[in-house]
């Protein structure tokens, strides 16, 4: 229940009415839209709000919902309940339409797949599975109307045979008429240029009035400046009677036509007549999102119990007005629970507090009508059984009544019918009388309204209510904020403490005269004054440090959820270290187990063979072959590492920075020397007898006891056997024999030697990064610049266009991160100027 009668206008849902009716697609929906009404029942109020919901998502996500041809048949379909009537054909058309709408709309919610997803419109669904539809019927008013909504002519062969009588009749005094005109012209009856006309249904000839008598005929009327009189030809009275009959005849079939399909729907006049209220229920529920899309509106949480707690709520006629101008409205914070049930809110006139008190009543009034309403997501709306207000000027001469009297009628009502799911809201509470007896006869209402459990928004300018609230359980002090210094409202709502008139400084604004102002102050002293200073000062400074610990809060949440998300990433990143190095461990071991099998194997054939030259020849192609085997293995595990590694950067992990750049230093001076040199300076060095050695490509050792030429004859354990010198290889030194510098190179020399060569055949020195994307092109550097160091590029030279210059300035900031690089700088002009950075390296 709302009080007083005119509480939609009060609170401006008349306009929002409007707005909405503005909306609807027809008269359908607008009528539902006039029925709208408060309602306090949970279900009703969330299904309502869910199909306005349902059609918002509709519309969102473009979804191709059918166009709409409503019509509202049901005082037609009233009508014909009655034997013996019909429709017109108008509103047979007119049916056809809405029909043809209403199956389309059915078959848009009800999916005639079994296998479909569940409907992501529940609401809409139910309702169209509700409904009947009635393609039998459209598809014999299709028979009988054309596209335009006339009557065919083979609605029936009766139709067709008349249309095709009255066709030739017609069509025979057409060209006789002609004739007797073209006649008449001839002989000066009738002027040049004229032609027949059609007067009650009959071809006649316009004639002088002069010549009236010249021509046999019948005289059917004079036009409006007598100047002309319509003759029709004696000889075309019988032909034009003809016409008449068949007309007549037309008329009487097309009767029998539309009666004979109005009793084949006279059944389903009902059913037809709740598929209307379907169609209009689409109409305005299409209309409440389109109303939501425009307010910014949206369907909030519901609860079945009585709350309030608003975030960023909005006025939506403040917010559409304030559209207009270009500029934003202030959004409003408010909460009411158990422990604030009632906000006495204080603060500077004009400064918003009867706005804040229509949001209120407007926005919650809206949703219990099942409207959308705008304010944020994180908002708790509940549902009040009655919403009283007291607001504005209520005098009255006829009644007797003044301002204050008017007030209190409103008081007396609010206390005699209030209860605890009440919404009171109440502006300038206790005004229009003598301040002091008005103070104390607010506080005494207040406090009875507080015992009654109420939930309410008062605002006041009275010092007593203010303290008052101060110490009441259930009622909390709320200020509108004013900025002294700027001196203009701030039109922000803070909860927890009163506010401030601000009296003296907004008639300062205002002009008043100073002399004037400085005797007011006076009158109600410096200390007052004062006081009311170093309340606003302590305020602003409250909000100062609020504002700036919810920043240090956010700050801390934002690095928490970092510190997690480098944590989840460095956890992964050490498994995935883990998961190569075990990988690689046991591929180097199968390798090293095979080769030694492979050996094993020659150096026994050897043996066996008695180290016959041809046996033993073949058994070193075997080994060589064995080698090249292993290595091309090798190689491709590395590439495939290389490949894993890149995609890995493309995902969705991407390593630290200073990471990255540790371990790229890390490979760089790894590739310092290069693995040819450490092969050549090792192969370069003198076997002698005692050198510990192994074959090329192997890993088992074995000691040279004797020399003879190129040859030598290596002890492997108990084996004996001789090999030539350039199949040798120094072995690696022993813990107690610690190995020169260079050997550490020479697990890595091989495979690292065989990627420089890949790397150095395919490597340009200059790239081309225009177009792409920031993370794309930053990923691309990096892989470029790391290719360039390795195959020892002395410079190179990156295109990346002038455009905007954020792709240049990635470059430059990438680039002077790196130790490598020790100058860069644009290009000449005359070879791309500024979009092209050379990069020169070490």
């Amino acid at each position: 229940m709302t009080y007083p009668q005119n509480f939609e206008e009060k609170i401006g849902f008349d306009q929002i009415r409007h707005l909405l009716k503005g909306y609807c697609l027809s008269s359908l929906g607008e009528q539902l839209t006039d029925s709208l009404g408060f309602s306090h029942r949970f279900d009703e109020v969330s299904r309502q709000l869910d199909l306005g919901a349902e059609f918002v998502r509709i519309l969102r996500e473009e979804e191709h919902f059918p166009d709409l041809q409503l019509f509202d048949l049901r005082p037609a379909l009233s009508r014909i309940r009655v034997e013996g009537t019909w429709l017109d054909t108008g509103e047979l058309f007119d049916l056809r339409r809405s029909l043809d709408s209403l199956q389309r709309v059915v078959r848009f919610f009800i999916k005639e797949d079994p296998d479909s997803q569940p409907s992501p419109y529940p609401r809409l669904q139910q309702a169209a599975s509700e409904t009947a539809v009635f393609p039998d019927i459209v598809d014999r008013i299709d028979q009988i109307l054309d596209k335009f909504g006339h009557v065919q002519d083979h609605a029936s062969p009766e139709l067709a045979a008349i249309r095709k009588q009255l066709s030739i009749t017609t069509a025979g005094i057409s060209r006789r008429l002609h004739i007797l005109l073209r006649q008449a012209q001839d002989e000066g009856y009738v002027e040049k240029g004229l032609s027949p006309s059609l007067r009650d249904g009959r071809l006649v000839i316009p004639v002088s009035p002069a010549f009236k008598r010249k021509i046999k005929g019948i005289v059917h009327e004079e036009s409006a400046s007598g100047k002309t009189v319509y003759v029709e030809p004696e000889e075309l009275v019988e032909a034009n009677n003809r016409i008449r009959e068949l007309e007549a005849e037309e008329k009487r079939e097309i009767i029998r036509i539309l009666t004979a399909i109005t009793d084949a729907i006279r059944p389903l006049a009902p059913a037809m007549a709740d598929a209307h209220a379907f169609l209009a229920l689409i109409d305005l529920s299409q209309a409440k999102a389109r109303l939501a899309l425009s307010l910014n509106a949206i369907r909030p949480v519901l609860e079945d119990r009585v709350a309030l707690k608003w975030d960023q709520a909005v006025h939506p006629l403040l917010s559409l007005s304030l559209k207009k101008q270009q500029k934003e409205v202030v959004p409003l914070d408010i909460r009411l629970d158990e422990k604030q049930r009632i906000i006495l809110i204080s603060g500077p006139n004009a400064g918003g507090k009867s706005v804040c008190l229509k949001t209120v009543g407007l926005l919650q009034y809206m949703l219990q009508c099942g409207l959308m309403i705008p304010l944020a997501e994180s908002s708790v709306t509940g549902l009040f059984e009655h919403i009283f207000i007291d607001i504005g000027d209520e005098q009255s001469i006829e009644n007797d009544l003044s301002t204050y009297s008017s007030h209190l009628l409103n008081i007396k009502y609010f206390i005699k019918n209030s209860q605890q799911r009440t919404l009171l809201l109440i502006d300038e509470l206790g005004s229009g009388t003598e301040p002091r007896i008005g103070g104390a006869i607010a506080q005494a209402v207040l406090d009875a309204l507080n015992r009654r459990k109420v939930y309410g928004v008062v605002t006041t300018h009275y010092d007593n209510l203010k303290h008052f609230a101060q110490d009441q359980e259930g009622i909390v002090n709320g200020a509108m904020l004013y900025d002294r210094h700027q001196m203009q409202a701030l039109f922000r709502l803070e909860i927890g403490r009163p506010g401030s008139s601000f009296a003296i400084e907004i008639a300062r604004k205002i002009g008043l005269p100073e002399d004037i102002i400085h005797e007011a102050s006076e009158l109600v002293g410096n200390d007052y004054i004062d006081m009311d200073k170093h309340l606003q000062d302590i305020a602003r400074d409250k909000r100062y440090w609020e504002n700036k610990r919810d920043r240090v809060k956010q700050m801390e949440k934002d690095l928490g959820r970092l510190t997690e998300q480098y944590q989840a990433d460095l956890a992964q990143v050490r498994q995935q270290r883990k998961e190569i190095l075990s990988k690689a461990k046991s591929e180097a071991q199968e390798m090293l187990d095979q080769a030694n099998a492979q050996i094993e194997n020659t150096i026994r054939g050897i043996k066996e063979s008695q180290a016959e030259k041809e046996k033993t020849r073949h058994l070193r192609r075997q080994l060589s072959e064995f080698k090249d085997q292993m290595l091309d293995q090798a190689q491709q595990r590395e590439q495939a590492r290389l490949e894993a590694r890149a995609q890995r950067d493309k995902g969705r992990y991407r390593m630290p920075k200073s990471q990255e750049e540790k371990i790229l230093r890390k490979v760089r001076r790894q590739n310092e020397g290069t693995p040819s040199q450490s092969v050549r300076k090792q192969a370069a060095e003198p076997l002698q007898v005692g050198d510990k050695v192994h074959l090329k490509g192997q890993e088992v050792q074995g000691v040279i006891s004797e020399i003879k030429g190129t040859k030598a004859v290596v002890l492997f354990d108990s084996l004996k056997t001789r090999v030539s010198l350039s199949q040798l290889e120094k072995g690696k030194a022993t813990a107690q024999e610690p190995a020169p510098k260079q050997k550490s190179w020479q697990g890595l020399g091989l495979r690292t030697s065989e990627e420089v060569h890949r790397i150095s055949t395919h490597f340009s020195p200059e790239i081309d990064m225009r177009g792409l994307r920031a993370d794309e092109a930053l990923q691309t550097l990096k892989y470029y610049l790391d290719d360039a160091v390795v195959v020892g590029a002395p410079k190179v030279r990156i295109l990346h266009g002038t455009g905007t210059g954020a792709l240049r300035q990635l470059v430059r900031e990438y680039v002077a991160t790196l130790p490598e690089v020790v100058n860069y700088h644009d290009e000449h002009v005359q070879m791309g100027g500024s979009g092209i950075t050379v990069v020169e390296f070490r």
